[in-house]
C-alpha cells in the first residue's frame, strides 16, 4: 500500500493523504474543510479506482468556488 500526500488550493481544506493499493482508493483523510462533508466524500471514495473516482468527481464546484473538495480529491488521484 502506498501514502501519498496532495496540498488542495481553492478549498478549505488543508491537506489529503490517500493510501492506494494499485490503483484502488483504499483510505482517504482530509486535514481540515467540513468534517462531515469531507469525511463523507472520504467514505464514498474508498474501493474505486482512481479513474472511476476523477470520471465521478472531477470539476464538481462548491458554491461560488471554481473548485472543490471532491474535486481537489480528484486532482490529487491524478497527480498520483
Amino acid at each position: 500500500m502506498k501514502t501519498f500526500t496532495y496540498k488542495p488550493s481553492g478549498v478549505c481544506s488543508r491537506l489529503i493523504t490517500l493510501e492506494m493499493e494499485g490503483n484502488t482508493i483504499r483510505r482517504v483523510t482530509f486535514t481540515g474543510g467540513c468534517s462531515g462533508n469531507t469525511r463523507g466524500v472520504a467514505a464514498l471514495a474508498v474501493g474505486m479506482t482512481a479513474e472511476e473516482y476523477i470520471q465521478r468527481c472531477a470539476g464538481i464546484k462548491c458554491g461560488p468556488k471554481s473548485t472543490s473538495c471532491p474535486d481537489q480529491l480528484a486532482e490529487a488521484l491524478k497527480a498520483y
